[in-house]
């Protein structure tokens, strides 16, 4: 009896003819990498200087995504795959602004059924079609774009994962144990329903996890398996603008304090940035604060507001930076040596404010019943005590010492 021979279709799932890889010649090391990401500055910039060292040596790199926010962010004619619809971006943001305004279990769970798990859904048919119109050596999927895990081993290729921030690392939940499975378990359906029959954590994976920080802010980083690279973070391109530098120089040798919130949710934003405005004033020191206009009516005159700041330029100049705790600024703060005071909110802050505080590079304060006092008490700590900037040099020196980019390209290198 002759056995059926299943001839493979050339068409894929979308119905576009499919097309085959293109032949690599003998010694050829060139590989191609296809990087998925979700629609957050903040995840998108790791990627962009790891791809721009990859593309230095030759490789292929392209992104899967919203195509709007990778065009602002990536290098002109970087090679993107549209992974969103068009009516997802207005969903989501909406999505983002009404999480913004959550605390506690809500934002949790807000932040995994309305966000995570939908960008998922929605992303995975325009990353599986990227896969199959780029043929990618391995994928790298962000913790949070579950489609690039999903897909990547649905097309059995190898995939790491860009760890933008160190939270997941620490557990966040282990003192919620229901939560946390409630969390394993979203993410296991998530699987299931795309033929995933024995679903890994896509947070993690098997292959390769890129974590872009280090042990100097995380602790003992010995008890991860050796497929865990910490290359430490990656500094974003440097932010322009005018900046009125005679204003910062008219203080002299008095310690500049820049005052970030990253984006301020509405009244209890202004509210902490008018608190740190008054903080300010009895301070032997001049602060910037990064506020939309408005937010403080009528600052002293030791502190200047603007919507827009050269912020990499402003923290080699910063003696302390006020902060939501979140990765990418406290790590940019940390890469210059500067220590911190941490007000966290939501998502990954408050592990990561513990992180500062544990490294000593800084304190944490409340965030919305944060009192003047108390925030002139955190910042007159970390501005007269030499060793938060201490820490904060050491951790820098750490990151510095890690490799960054270069490290990570390494790494994906080894793994193609």
């Amino acid at each position: 009896m002759s056995r059926r021979v299943r001839v493979p279709s050339l068409l894929g799932e979308d119905g576009t003819l499919r097309r085959p890889a293109p032949p690599r010649r003998e010694g050829d090391d060139r590989r191609r990498f296809l990087f998925t990401v979700p629609p957050l500055p903040g995840h998108v910039a790791p990627t962009v200087a790891v791809g721009a060292e990859l593309a230095r040596r030759g490789h292929k790199v392209a992104w899967a995504g919203h195509r709007a926010t990778l065009e602002r962010l990536l290098r002109r004619g970087s090679m993107i795959f549209t992974a969103e619809d068009d009516a997802l971006g207005p969903r989501l943001e909406r999505a983002r602004r009404e999480w913004l305004g959550l605390r506690g279990p809500a934002a949790l769970r807000f932040l995994w059924e309305e966000l995570i798990v939908p960008l998922g859904e929605a992303t995975l048919p325009g990353v599986r079609t990227a896969i199959k119109r780029f043929h990618p050596d391995v994928v790298v999927s962000d913790q949070h774009a579950l489609a690039g895990a999903v897909a990547a081993r649905s097309a059995d290729l190898p995939w790491a994962t860009s760890a933008v921030t160190s939270a997941e690392f620490a557990r966040p939940l282990a003192a919620l144990p229901r939560v946390e499975e409630w969390v394993r378990d979203l993410i296991g359906d998530f699987q299931a329903g795309h033929g995933i029959g024995d679903p890994l954590d896509p947070r993690f994976s098997d292959h390769l996890v890129l974590a872009f920080t280090t042990g100097g802010l995380i602790g003992d980083t010995s008890v991860f398996p050796d497929h865990f690279a910490f290359v430490g973070p990656v500094r974003a391109r440097p932010s322009g603008g005018d900046f009125p530098w005679p204003w910062l120089d008219e203080g002299g040798d008095r310690p500049v304090v820049l005052v970030d919130l990253g984006e301020t949710d509405g009244p209890a934003g202004e509210r902490f940035c008018r608190t740190a405005a008054e903080a300010v004033r009895d301070l032997d020191a001049r602060a910037v604060i990064v506020a939309p206009p408005g937010a403080v009516p009528e600052p002293p005159g030791n502190v200047l507001v603007r919507e827009r700041v050269p912020g990499a330029a402003l923290l080699r100049r910063a003696s302390a930076v006020v902060t939501l705790g979140d990765h990418g600024h406290v790590c940019e703060a940390l890469a210059d040596g500067v220590p911190l005071v941490v007000a966290p909110v939501r998502a990954d802050q408050p592990v990561v404010a513990g992180q500062v505080a544990r490294a000593g590079a800084g304190v944490t304060v409340r965030y919305g019943r944060v009192r003047t006092g108390e925030l002139r008490s955190a910042l007159g700590t970390v501005l007269g005590d030499p060793g938060f900037a201490d820490a904060a040099a050491r951790v820098g020196a750490s990151f510095t010492a890690a490799g960054g980019a270069a490290e990570a390209a390494d790494r994906l290198e080894k793994l193609a």
